[in-house]
């Protein structure tokens, strides 16, 4: 156990169950003193978040559709009673129909490309909105730290992720311009980009076994990201150390957005 996150408290969205990148970064803040909240949606949602929840000592838990204002008001609501503030936000909330995620882009249907920029792009800004009052302060003490989670095919072509990968290019596009609404109330805004996971959404790639071991073969460090790295980098950017870092990607995959092709015993 550590202090870095000590008299903190904070929203996860997006935990499905124990190998999402979302519990990963709540172990880790938990680990480090913050005092937790968690979204769910839906009852079957719920029953997989509520023993994750308590295994770090919270009993907070609100059920959110990000589609929905009525919704987000509710939990924002709720946690405006509970606690009166709020110090950081986890965004890891992403959605496309899978099916759409193989065979060509251009095929994308109208339906789903709204869809997946509704929830896993403007849901952020949804979310910034009503955080915002409840980090920000008029004496100035306010502040607070808004992290998402972006992919790598959001700025180079990736088999199989398609829409998503627009999707993440306006995602991360919303980070730089939410740092600079937010940054005069001492709110940092940051995305954590990690390479592939093992994890239920990742699971919904087309090919996602194959690009894993790619990546794994063929990075710098010759290892895709671990739970524990990601979850460390959010602790970093969420905790004092993380001060002045703002509008920023920060990478967290083995160095594999460094590279222009395959190392050569792969070629």
């Amino acid at each position: 156990m550590g202090d870095l996150l000590k008299g903190k408290r904070g929203l996860v969205m997006g935990v499905a169950n124990e190998r999402s990148i979302a519990w990963g970064i709540a172990r880790a803040m938990a680990d480090q003193g913050a005092e937790l909240a968690f979204s769910y949606q839906g009852e079957a949602f719920g029953k997989r978040v509520e023993p994750l929840a308590a295994s770090v000592g919270s009993d907070f838990l609100v059920d959110v559709d990000v589609t929905d204002d009525a919704s987000l008001d509710a939990a924002f609501g709720a946690i405006a009673e509970r606690w009166g503030r709020l110090d950081f936000v986890i965004h890891a909330v992403a959605f496309s129909n899978k099916d759409e995620l193989t065979g060509r882009f251009m095929n994308t249907s109208r339906a789903n490309f709204g869809r997946s920029l509704e929830i896993s792009c403007y849901s952020l800004i949804e979310v910034a909105r009503r955080a915002h009052p409840l980090m920000a302060a008029q004496d100035g003490s306010g502040g607070g730290s808004i992290i998402t989670l972006t992919y790598g095919g959001s700025n180079r072509v990736t088999p199989f992720y398609n829409v998503m990968g627009v999707a993440k290019a306006a995602l991360e596009s919303s980070v730089r311009y939410l740092a600079n609404d937010l940054g005069p109330d001492n709110i940092r805004v940051n995305a954590i980009s990690p390479g592939p996971m093992k994890t239920l959404a990742g699971a919904a790639i087309g090919g996602a076994r194959k690009t894993f071991r790619h990546t794994e073969a063929n990075a710098p460090l010759r290892a895709n990201a671990t739970l524990d790295a990601i979850g460390g980098t959010a602790v970093w950017l969420t905790s004092d150390w993380g001060a002045c870092t703002t509008g920023e990607i920060v990478m967290v995959d083995g160095g594999y957005h460094v590279l222009g092709m395959p190392q050569s015993e792969n070629l």
